[in-house]
């Protein structure tokens, strides 16, 4: 793909397309008005990022209740959320990466909610045969997944990038608790945590959400 068909499929502006790979607005333009050529190496490295962000990234709806789907165990019936994770994990694969605020409970830093419904995950679109679950993509890169209590899950960062990729339909509270907490328990300090360059100017409006949580 050349740069403009690249910036296309994303959606993005020129702007948009400069902060989310943190090149140059001026570069980008000079790229696609063929005053200067980008080089091989660098159409293949945004090559490989913009399909990874188209299929990771993809735009959304939550979905409705199907009577013809099956549906997964319900989280009041479970005492912890990790139980009720291994008992969903049972139904959609051991493969599944999950997503959002499931990620959230596999760190141990969001208990989720009594009524939970939408289950949040990376994996293949088959599971969607399940009432309930939201596939954010097919694929996430290894570096961003981590692993305990038997459960994939993405990492801290991914998964507030993953937040504000999906702002519009996700419901922040988990988020913004999460965020709270680990300020709490790294001497008030948000140090670690890494988002993509478009995210940057949103993640310090929800530092400061998460602080005043915090010291409310």
């Amino acid at each position: 793909m050349i740069i403009r068909e690249m910036r296309t499929e994303l959606g993005d502006t020129q702007s948009e397309f400069a902060t989310r790979y943190n090149i140059p607005f001026r570069t980008i333009q000079n790229w696609e008005t063929g005053v200067r050529k980008p080089p091989e190496y660098i159409i293949e490295l945004l090559g490989q990022r913009v399909r990874a962000d188209l299929a990771n990234r993809r735009t959304i709806s939550l979905p409705k209740y199907d009577p013809k789907k099956q549906n997964l165990p319900k989280r009041r019936d479970f005492l912890g959320s990790i139980a009720w994770l291994k008992a969903v994990q049972a139904c959609l694969g051991e493969e599944i990466v999950f997503a959002l605020d499931e990620a959230l409970m596999c760190q141990g830093i969001f208990g989720g909610r009594s009524d939970e419904y939408i289950v949040w995950v990376y994996g293949d679109d088959v599971v969607t045969d399940y009432n309930g679950v939201v596939v954010l993509g097919n694929w996430v890169s290894h570096y961003d997944v981590e692993s305990k209590n038997g459960l994939l899950y993405t990492d801290f960062s991914r998964t507030i990038s993953d937040a504000f990729a999906n702002e519009s339909i996700l419901d922040m509270q988990g988020i913004t608790e999460a965020v709270s907490r680990y300020y709490y328990a790294n001497d008030k300090k948000f140090d670690g945590i890494s988002v993509a360059p478009e995210y940057q100017e949103r993640f310090e409006k929800l530092a400061r959400e998460a602080i005043e949580y915090y010291e409310s």
